[in-house]
């Protein structure tokens, strides 16, 4: 059974200077990318938190064949997006979420498929890039409960996974695990 897919683009992009759901890289917007990589790795369905500039986001973005939620918190950080993404799964039968920040264009569908393949209710897993734990990170539905209850500000599940075992899966020949968080950053190589 395929995990759910969730977008994380909730935040107001302070260091970029705009929100990066609204940053356009390689002809479409960071947030549309994002999601269409989780769709094509194989994620159903894919969800994708909004925040700061979310009816801009609503109106300039394809958002196709997603679920849009919004996070009224939004500006306390991604651990609150989290929780707003995990409860607005509560209701679907994916055994997992693997979850991709709209920051990072290096992602690709096959980084994707690789992390998705360990779905189930217990997983722990995460794409790993120079040997680091990176995104997507799959959270099977057993843990949902957990990493929402410790994320907070920015670190999201960070300090839920650091207690735990996490299954590392190397996707360095398939992806890059940088993050937008720079204007120039734009500029380095997407899969």
């Amino acid at each position: 059974m395929s995990p759910a897919g969730v977008v994380l683009a909730a935040g107001a992009g302070r260091r970029f200077g705009m929100p990066k759901a609204l940053v356009e890289h390689q002809g479409s917007l960071l947030v549309d990318r994002a999601a269409r990589v989780l769709a094509e790795g194989g994620c159903d369905p894919v969800v994708v938190v909004l925040g700061a500039a979310a009816e801009e986001v609503r109106e300039r973005a394809e958002l196709t064949g997603v679920t849009t939620v919004f996070n009224p918190d939004w500006s306390t950080g991604m651990g609150s997006s989290l929780r707003v993404a995990l409860e607005s799964l509560r209701d679907c039968d994916a055994p997992a979420a693997l979850i991709l920040p709209v920051d990072m264009p290096g992602i690709g569908p096959e980084a994707v498929r690789r992390v998705a393949a360990l779905a189930s209710p217990d997983a722990l897993a995460a794409a790993s890039h120079g040997g680091r734990r990176s995104h997507p990170v799959l959270l099977g539905r057993a843990h949902w409960t957990g990493a929402a209850a410790s994320a907070s500000g920015d670190a999201g599940a960070r300090d839920y996974l650091r207690q735990r075992t996490v299954t590392m899966v190397s996707c360095d020949d398939v992806s890059e695990g940088f993050d937008v968080d720079q204007p120039e950053d734009l500029h380095r190589p997407a899969t």
